[in-house]
């Protein structure tokens, strides 16, 4: 029921700004979430991905398989105070095989970063994310990054964003050369050159200088080579660019460009600056009953649940957006999918995995619940209990192991672990039924299992052994259940829903048509298939 919201709800709400960074692999996406941190002053020196001897790690790659690997393998929500805004950045992984993960947290974005390597564009796995957000309409703002390396053409980059993504690109900045002739950025709003000074290993906020185009001083910041070729570059600009509008681009029709080098806090800043002036604060969400109003009395939903992110505690947690109302800690609600009253008394706020407790959030906010074991993906809490929301995104497995314990004493931590890791969707498990008694592990790519492996022996003390099997399909069974009782079966989820799984299509297709009493369904009828 929409109230009139008072002063200080819709306040808070206006201030909110919640988004999540998306790129393919190794485009700098966690790099650029490390340095708006710093910018944000969230930290006072930023880490790095790779964390060489002598440097820290960055914020949101807390794992330790994640610092080892150099890679983004879960997402972080990560929340700073930036000119009066109340910032909540949800940095999400990258490769392909945590997509799953990736598509979630989108559900609980307001906008997005979309991050573009300067020498590669748009690539495979960024189609895809921008996908999910086009279906989304979620606004999108770029950055192109790596400007500090040899890079394409920046008129060849808009061009190649609007082809593969269908988007009209309008830069807000222009880049003064690239790779070791990379000088900072002109700035097409207020028509001013930042020049950047590199910092010590850009752990450091860079130093800038500005001028004029027609400032006597841009040769002597810039060169006079570049400063020549950026005015050629601005007059084109002007002549033949489209403007940006904002309600194009809160629309999802159009993104605002800007260039950098978050290595070297390049453009960072700048980007900063603009966000939090575009982006926009937490809208309307849609649920099985409409659209809900962020002014709206209080609910939540539960987007993502992980297990140990804090060595002190070792606990579960279930990250919820609120999406509507005022979250205050200790508040009863009721649990929409079971009915079940609960008091959310054990609420913190996020920053990577560290805490802290939290007595009040609003709009955008993600908040922290000590999850019992009584949350699952896409759950909602509310006041009424009579909030639900459309099926979240499940993705098919694709490829399948066997998995086996090395010390059979262990089994009840190993069946903790399976059971925690499989609620996160690190892997998808299912239990043979003729008595064998170690399940088949499901994921979209093999990194997914290295993962499990390594969280179940660094977390649940239990070493496993793993073996990727032939099968590269599953399929849910449906149909009368007199039918699906007298098909011969020997596997289900662990909902205890029956599935078959097969080594190839060929086989799929030759059991389908002796068996057309029986439904073979890409995942259960009350999940939604990506992908």
């Amino acid at each position: 029921m929409t109230q009139q919201p008072s002063a200080q709800l819709q306040g808070e709400i206006d201030r909110r700004r919640t988004f999540a960074i998306i790129s393919h692999p190794d485009a700098g996406k966690t790099t650029i979430t490390e340095k708006l941190l710093l910018y944000g002053g969230a930290i006072q020196e930023a880490g790095s991905v790779t964390a060489k001897q002598g440097r820290s790690h960055t914020q949101s790659d807390w794992m330790s398989i994640e610092q080892q690997r150099g890679i983004s393998i879960s997402s972080s929500a990560l929340t700073f105070e930036y000119e009066g805004r109340h910032i909540n950045l949800l940095d999400t992984p990258g490769h392909q095989d945590f997509s799953e993960d990736t598509y979630r947290t989108l559900t609980a974005a307001d906008s997005a970063l979309m991050v573009l390597d300067a020498a590669r564009g748009v690539q495979a796995q960024t189609e895809k994310l921008f996908a999910v957000c086009r279906n989304r309409g979620i606004p999108i703002l770029t950055f192109v990054n790596k400007m500090d390396r040899p890079a394409l053409d920046p008129f060849e980059l808009l061009n190649q964003v609007e082809e593969s993504l269908g988007i009209t690109a309008v830069p807000l900045t222009w880049p003064i050369g690239d790779g070791p002739d990379f000088k900072g950025v002109y700035d097409l709003q207020t028509k001013r050159v930042l020049a950047f000074e590199r910092t010590s290993g850009g752990k450091h906020r860079a130093p800038v200088q500005t001028a004029g185009l027609d400032d006597p001083q841009l040769a002597e910041l810039v060169g006079s080579d570049l400063a020549a070729a950026l005015a050629e570059a601005v007059e084109l600009i002007e002549g033949a660019l489209p403007e940006f509008d904002l309600e194009t681009f809160l629309r999802g029709e159009m993104t605002p460009v800007f260039f950098g080098s978050a290595m070297n806090n390049f453009g960072v800043e700048h980007f900063l600056s603009n966000f939090v002036e575009l982006a926009p604060a937490p809208g309307p969400v849609e649920t099985s009953a409409g659209l809900r109003q962020p002014t709206d009395e209080f609910a939540g939903f539960i987007f993502k649940l992980q297990a140990n992110m804090s060595k002190a505690h070792r606990d579960r947690t279930a990250y919820m957006r609120v999406m509507s109302g005022e979250f205050d800690r200790g508040m009863d609600v009721i649990h929409g999918r079971t009915g079940r009253k609960l008091r959310l008394s054990q609420a913190h706020t996020l920053f990577a995995q560290d805490r802290e407790k939290v007595e009040e959030a609003y709009p955008g906010d993600i908040v922290g619940l000590v999850n019992p074991g009584v949350f699952q993906i896409g759950d909602v809490v509310s006041l009424s209990g009579k909030v639900s929301l459309p099926s979240f995104p499940r993705f098919t497995p694709e490829t399948f192991a066997s998995v086996y314990l090395k010390d059979v004493g262990k089994r009840k931590a190993f069946m903790k672990g399976l059971t925690q890791l499989a609620e996160e969707g690190v892997v998808q498990v299912f239990y043979p039924t003729d008595g064998a008694r170690e399940p088949f592990l499901g994921a979209v790519g093999p990194l997914q299992f290295e993962v499990f492996q390594a969280r179940m022996e660094e977390e649940y003390k239990v070493e496993v052994e793993m073996s990727v099997t032939s099968y590269s399909l599953v399929r849910w069974l449906a149909g009368d259940e007199g039918s699906v009782a007298r098909f011969a079966r020997s596997m289900e989820d662990d909902q205890g829903r029956p599935v078959m799984l097969f080594r190839s299509k060929y086989d799929l297709d030759y059991t389908a048509e002796q068996h057309p009493e029986i439904e073979f369904l890409p995942l259960p009828k009350d999940l939604t298939r990506v992908g």
